[in-house]
């Protein structure tokens, strides 16, 4: 795991800083393990862990004056110093404005800004510290700093309203650590905090000016180039390329033995129109984009484009065959994966402790039989359907907007699905409710519904997407929860409403897509954590701050459209020069992936049972044991229940688990931190804590 902490402290908190650590006022001298100190002086700034060295840049004006990126950022030094001479005077917004995934850190005397992305997927964090406050881009170090206990406030909220962030608030699983929210900075001033967004958000009484949609197509272009074209740019440093002689074994051999990676640039091909977006740019670009600069090797001269297909399953002879006909192109080089059982979901319930929980915890291995395939410099499409696709809280945004017309085709498509004539007006009329429902008063019915334990919903295509067309809908694995944990949320979101401000300021479908968004950029920070191979990146530029700005363009017209995610992608592809593309190409393959969940729940069927035999979950009092475990038996089985609140359940459970059987902490410097302990992150209730 990469990440950067840093702090602000007054003069009173900390006497001395340098390269060996910090000394707070308490005497206690810390630094992080496996650090590289950027700078010192009164507020320090460390890189911790296995940064490349062009992921870390650092440009200077002067000894109170800097600027640290950490990423791929597409930005020359010079224009990063344009940038902070421009950001002294306090603006923001154009330091997240270059190209690529990065996190950006300026000084300028005492004052430290720390941007947050607007996807989620790179957050920042912070915590009170030293008479001042430190701040990292993962929780868990900040939380061994300040030897934190668990919230489980906010555990509860994790699984009974995860989309909604009312609940959720600026809280982390560890008590006291606290996050930014996406497009917000941190603003530090001798140690005195600011959380400032630096992203204009449209009204609700005025709708947001949108381009047409010709122009926003071509600026989403632009920025999918920009995005793949910064990746392909940036100097390569990939060590170990060939990791020594082993008898019987070529290169390609021993790297994939030690768990390595190919040299070069590589991306998932698929029947998804996103990742074979990313492969057919990153292969149509000029130059050679498999290449490694700085080797003379001559590996990796063309892209390579990895397939899962999942033997245990099947069912996916269409797309594997759509996949073929792409990687027939010269700049491609195609492999195909083949897993197996030991590749389903739930197969593989042992790994890395990740920062925070996520459902993605229980589909690790089965990503990391794919990625282990792939290149150094791996491009994945994960978050396109979040920034492309149309949420259904949309369709109010239509009537709140006075374009009922553009609703015609969405509720046509939903009609056939479901061969009722009855769709249309059940649609307008929840659309309706909806743009006529104030935030205050959507909060206040989720949290009646948690402490009256309602989750029933339609069940079917239009049946969620009438149950989408609400401010803030519980979780999955709600049902699951005890009535005391419903109710502790339930009051969360109580006290919600009651704060200065309530509301988000903007309609309620672009709200509930940008909700979805920051959640699912959240389950991929989890799985690039938990998947990680030694030596690969994984890059997502659909999460990028400015293709992120390019899709939030689109008109809400063109994305409510049936099959419009496609179609978009298609036009980029186009304009990009690409346009001979396989029949078929962008259809939904949402079936297997399910038929794979319920396959794996009933080869884990055994493991799970033992797994939630005696639960922390339930010793912390979130849920019952003998209710999960007949919810898992009933869908290895096939009952039809919520699949992804299950795997919310699992993965928290085996996050505890981890976490509880962690030793050791990411600082050093004292005898106390030294110590082989999970230090203070116990359970903050005594069930567990004696349990754990």
């Amino acid at each position: 795991m990469r990440w950067l902490v840093g702090w602000s402290s007054t003069a009173a908190g900390v006497s001395e800083i340098g390269a060996a650590g910090a000394t707070g006022g308490d005497g206690e001298t810390v630094h992080p393990v496996g650090s590289h100190l950027l700078w010192g002086d009164p507020d320090p700034l460390w890189a911790v862990g296995d940064w490349r060295p062009d992921e870390v840049r650092v440009v200077t004006v002067d000894a109170q004056t800097r600027i640290a990126v950490f990423g791929i950022c597409g930005a020359s030094d010079e224009q990063l110093r344009v940038g902070l001479l421009a950001a002294r005077g306090g603006a923001l917004r154009h330091l997240t404005a270059w190209p690529g995934a990065y996190t950006a850190v300026v000084q300028v005397g005492r004052r430290i800004t720390v941007c947050g992305d607007l996807a989620g997927a790179r957050p920042v964090f912070h915590t009170p510290w030293a008479g001042g406050t430190a701040y990292a881009t993962a929780a868990l170090p900040l939380a061994d700093l300040i030897e934190a206990n668990l919230d489980f406030g906010h555990l509860a909220a994790l699984l009974a309203a995860p989309d909604v962030p009312a609940a959720l608030h600026d809280s982390t699983p560890y008590e006291g650590v606290r996050r930014i929210p996406p497009g917000h900075a941190l603003i530090l001033r001798n140690g005195a905090r600011e959380i400032a967004g630096y992203e204009p958000v449209a009204s609700l009484a005025v709708a947001a000016p949108t381009a047409d949609a010709d122009s926003a197509v071509d600026g989403v272009r632009d920025a999918l180039v920009e995005a793949v074209r910064a990746r392909l740019s940036a100097p390569r440093h990939v060590p170990d390329i060939d990791p020594g002689p082993v008898p019987g074994m070529g290169p390609a051999e021993r790297r994939a033995a030690r768990g390595m990676p190919a040299p070069g640039i590589g991306a998932d091909l698929s029947g998804g129109p996103a990742s074979g977006t990313l492969a057919l740019l990153a292969a149509g670009l000029p130059g050679r984009p498999g290449t490694v600069l700085g080797h003379g090797t001559g590996a990796g001269e063309r892209l390579l484009a990895v397939t899962f297909n999942d033997l245990a399953v099947g069912g996916r002879e269409a797309e594997l065959q759509r996949a073929g006909t792409l990687a027939a192109n010269p700049r491609l080089h195609h492999v195909v994966v083949t897993g197996g059982e030991e590749t389903l979901p739930y197969a593989e319930l042992d790994g890395p402790l990740t920062d925070e929980p996520g459902a993605t915890l229980v589909t690790a291995a089965r990503h990391r039989a794919r990625l282990a395939a792939g290149s150094a410099d791996h491009f994945t499409g994960y978050g396109a359907r979040q920034v492309l696709d149309a949420h259904p809280a949309r369709l109010a945004d239509l009537l709140m907007d006075r374009k009922r017309r553009h609703l015609v085709r969405p509720v046509a498509a939903l009609a056939k699905a479901d061969g009722s004539v009855f769709v249309p007006a059940r649609v307008y009329g929840a659309a309706r409710r909806l743009a006529r429902t104030p935030y205050r008063a959507g909060l206040e019915m989720l949290a009646d519904r948690l402490m009256h334990q309602r989750f029933d919903e339609p069940g079917g295509a239009v049946g969620a997407s009438l149950a989408a067309l609400t401010w803030a809908r519980p979780g999955p694995a709600a049902r699951w929860l005890t009535g005391e944990a419903l109710a502790e949320v339930s009051v969360r979101l109580q006290g919600a409403t009651q704060r200065s401000g309530v509301g988000p300021g903007q309609h309620p479908g672009d709200f509930r897509a940008r909700a979805a968004l920051t959640r699912h950029a959240s389950d991929l920070r989890v799985l690039e954590q938990a998947a990680e191979i030694r030596s690969q990146r994984l890059h997502a530029p659909f999460l990028d701050n400015q293709v992120v700005r390019a899709c939030r363009a689109l008109p809400e017209a063109l994305r409510v459209q049936p099959g419009a995610r496609a179609e978009i992608l298609r036009t980029v592809l186009e304009g990009a020069g690409v346009s001979d593309l396989p029949p078929g190409w962008g259809a939904p393959s949402h079936a297997s992936s399910a038929a794979a969940t319920r396959t794996g729940l009933r080869v884990a069927a055994d493991s799970l049972m033992s797994l939630f035999g005696t639960p922390l979950l339930a010793q912390a009092g979130l849920v019952e044991a003998r209710v999960v475990r007949k919810a898992l038996r009933g869908a290895a089985e096939g009952e039809p229940l919520p699949l992804d609140g299950l795997a919310d359940l699992v993965s928290l459970e085996l996050w505890l688990g981890r976490l509880l059987a962690r030793r050791g902490t990411c600082w050093t410097g004292t005898p106390a931190r030294a110590r082989a302990v999970p230090g203070g992150i116990r359970g903050a209730r005594g069930a567990l804590a004696s349990g754990g």
